[in-house]
């Protein structure tokens, strides 16, 4: 998530007033009232990451709710607000915090968007706001890094407010050399000079805290790919699938690059299945594009009945544009064939 470079809003400064727009869900938040604390989270429907923070959100609404804390979903940079109402209906128990619109009255990016994510120079969501029991901001980030440590100290009242803001202000310095870093990082994976991206990521990751280093693990599993080390990046993949056992997304993306990606000449497709099960059982066989992953894998190491279950399930599954690519997969499937993949 990159940073603007002008920010009127950081950690330590006192809440900014809440401009919301219509509340979808819950009952609606007009002030910041003394002895609670909240998290005001930006998030969008189209927002793929945010789907995936959403479920971890509400475990944390679900845990502090009796203890004083408050999360707000604020939707914001909406296509259509008319499918925000729907999209909390189909998460049900997964979000059940309030959740308020953004008022585009007199703004048309939206208020809570322009007090809100543009004073504190946040360009992507999701992002998170933790304001303590005084009113003040005492933390901002993604949603999925906000340690259940520092709400127990603002709901307690011994977060050390001033170390924060200090903390930050060293991050946001170091923010700025890592935009160079990863721009030079960027640049060389482009051009596949390796070693230049092997010596950039390391870089970045001094650069990082150290509870946010395993982010980099994706790029190095990249890295290791193209210097076509297999097996040092499947040793990675495996460490980085066991340790997000329950994030389907990260397990699709894995198994789906294992087994689809050209430049790599050595396929393991027994982690790929591995990771590609993972996904499945955390979707409950109920995620189209994660079947087809599957199944495709299933293919490639000649299981091809399971293949076809699974791709006859995908087919049933999905919708839109995507029926019919699926159904020309399980076609190819039937014939004995391995289908393109996209």
């Amino acid at each position: 998530m990159a940073l603007a470079a002008e920010k009127t809003l950081k950690v330590g400064d006192p809440a900014p007033k809440l401009q919301t727009g219509k509340w979808v869900q819950g009952d609606a938040v007009k002030d910041f009232e003394k002895g609670k604390a909240y998290v005001v989270e930006f998030w969008a429907t189209w927002c793929g990451p945010c789907r995936v923070s959403i479920p971890h959100l509400n475990e944390t609404y679900t845990k502090y709710k009796d203890k004083g804390l408050v999360v707000i979903g604020q939707d914001c940079w909406e296509k259509d607000d008319g499918l925000v109402a729907p999209f909390i209906e189909k998460m049900g128990e997964k979000m059940t915090y309030r959740v308020a619109l953004d008022d585009k009255s007199h703004e048309e990016k939206g208020q809570m968007a322009k007090t809100w994510m543009e004073a504190a120079g946040q360009n992507g969501i999701p992002s998170a706001f933790l304001v303590d029991t005084k009113g003040v901001i005492a933390w901002i980030g993604h949603p999925m890094s906000l340690k259940d440590q520092i709400i127990d100290e603002v709901l307690a009242g011994k977060f050390d407010i001033e170390k924060a803001a200090a903390e930050s202000a060293e991050a946001e310095k170091n923010q700025a050399k890592m935009q160079g870093v990863f721009t030079a990082l960027s640049r060389a994976m482009r051009n596949k000079d390796w070693d230049a991206a092997d010596e950039k990521l390391g870089e970045a990751e001094k650069l990082m805290p150290e509870d946010q280093r395993q982010g980099l693990d994706m790029t190095r599993f990249n890295i290791l790919i193209g210097k076509e080390d297999y097996p040092g990046a499947y040793k990675l993949a495996g460490k980085i699938s066991d340790a997000n056992k329950d994030n389907p997304m990260l397990q699709n993306e894995l198994a789906w690059k294992i087994a689809t990606d050209k430049s790599i000449k050595k396929r393991d497709l027994n982690l790929a299945e591995k990771m590609a099960n993972r996904a499945n059982d955390a979707t409950k066989g109920k995620d189209a594009a994660i079947l087809d992953t599957l199944a495709r894998v299933m293919f490639m190491q000649g299981k091809k009945d399971q293949a076809i279950a699974l791709q006859e399930k995908a087919v049933n599954l999905v919708d839109g544009n995507d029926k019919d690519t699926f159904q020309d997969t399980l076609d190819a499937y039937k014939k004995g064939e391995l289908s393109k993949a996209d």
